[in-house]
């Protein structure tokens, strides 16, 4: 029952929030396009002016207060691919760097020209999408961007609750529920004061993606240390302490508390993202709202029905696979996040960007998967560090069966 009314408060703050478009009159694809343009050009001027720092704000500008904040960029990642989104970012920082030296002006005039060229092909493609699919395609964009950003934070939800009924620690579940709706409240103040301020400001726009990287990589810490904890129940040793010990009674205040902050985390990365996306994209409608709300139905359904069968599935693997596959979905989920972690202090301007060019890699959003050197590279870390766990781990446990047999 109290996951019940967690789910219908989750849904109506959710609906309440996101039918609250901007006052402005709703602009179509192509005429956001142009002005990010015409502000790119604008950039330019400023820069030939000797103002190196001032056409970095512009661009700034341009991607913050237009690009994002209208709802472009997270239209194309999902409506036509997530790497043409990204390559478009990384330009945008590309222009800025070359921007850095002075009497450059041949090279910012080619670069702006690329990334002119760049947005509008990617506009050019979503609306084509929007033609071949009529008002169907506002519904498209609506479904997947729930889907997509709902399922990292259901999967972590997941992971917590379906151990907590495991070990029959479900007087804890409360403290989960607790944390993930202050995640929501959260959020959804975020999104509001974002929404308010942001209006054509960098620096508002800058920090947006500077409070969501340190999010997540405060998340990555506790989902590792979480998987550890898990993963460390599934040694053999560990595990025959644990089924004599009772298993409900190893569950302690702090490590629910634990438990709880990872909830919150994973929820509140999420929340403020997903609430600014249908802002905008309920802003770029053209009477067609009712497909962006059967988008939004849909994906809560589909998060529903895949929310219960995972649930059904994971609370039927035996207890000591249990741990084993809980472990390593968190650790997973904290290598995601990793790499989402830094592609977002990246946008902010934190961590720089040293873009792999080549098609070997790829851009894949749910893994957190880009290509940089420092988000794969972050990413690479992260699998060294459990590499290094499962070493220690594995001689810790021989020499523990050594010493029993000596002894």
């Amino acid at each position: 029952m109290k996951l019940r009314k967690w789910l219908v408060a989750v849904t109506a703050a959710v609906l309440f929030f996101a039918a609250v478009p901007g006052s402005q009159a709703a602009p179509r694809w192509e005429q956001v396009g142009n002005r990010v343009v015409q502000s790119i050009n604008e950039a330019v001027n400023i820069y030939n002016s000797g103002d190196s720092n001032g056409a970095k704000t512009a661009v700034n500008n341009a991607y913050y207060g237009i690009y994002e904040k209208d709802g472009l960029e997270p239209a194309i990642r999902s409506s036509v691919a997530a790497k043409d989104a990204a390559l478009t970012e990384y330009q945008f920082s590309k222009l800025k760097k070359v921007m850095s030296e002075p009497n450059n002006g041949d090279q910012v005039r080619a670069e702006a020209d690329k990334l002119n060229q760049m947005v509008m092909e990617d506009v050019k493609k979503l609306e084509d999408k929007g033609s071949a699919g009529g008002g169907w395609a506002t519904f498209g964009p609506a479904f997947l961007i729930l889907l997509r950003e709902g399922i990292e934070a259901m999967l972590v939800l997941l992971a917590i609750i379906a151990y907590l009924r495991k070990s029959s620690n479900e007087k804890y579940l409360k403290t989960v529920y607790n944390y993930s709706l202050a995640a929501i409240v959260a959020s959804f103040i975020t999104a509001y004061l974002f929404s308010t301020l942001m209006n054509e400001e960098a620096g508002i726009g800058a920090s947006r993606e500077l409070i969501e990287g340190v999010t997540a990589l405060i998340a990555v810490v506790v989902l590792f240390f979480t998987s550890a904890w898990l993963g460390a129940k599934s040694d053999k040793n560990a595990w025959k302490e644990y089924i004599e010990s009772m298993i409900h009674t190893t569950m302690t205040t702090g490590h629910a508390k634990a438990l709880g902050m990872a909830a919150f985390l994973a929820v509140y990365r999420e929340g403020a993202e997903v609430i600014l996306f249908y802002q905008a994209l309920f802003n770029n409608s053209s009477g067609d709202t009712h497909l962006i709300w059967a988008g939004f139905g849909a994906g809560c359904v589909a998060l529903a029905v895949l929310f219960f069968l995972m649930q059904r599935g994971i609370l039927r693997i035996p207890l000591r696979p249990f741990f084993i596959f809980t472990s390593v979905l968190m650790y997973v989920l904290a290598v995601s996040f990793a790499g989402g972690g830094i592609a977002e202090l990246q946008e902010a301007g934190v961590v720089g960007q040293t873009v792999i060019e080549s098609s070997i890699i790829p851009t894949i959003d749910y893994l957190g998967i880009y290509p940089t050197v420092e988000t794969l590279g972050a990413q690479g870390f992260m699998i060294l560090l459990a590499v290094g766990m499962v070493y220690y781990r594995s001689r810790k446990n021989r020499n523990v069966d050594v010493s029993a047999q000596n002894s």
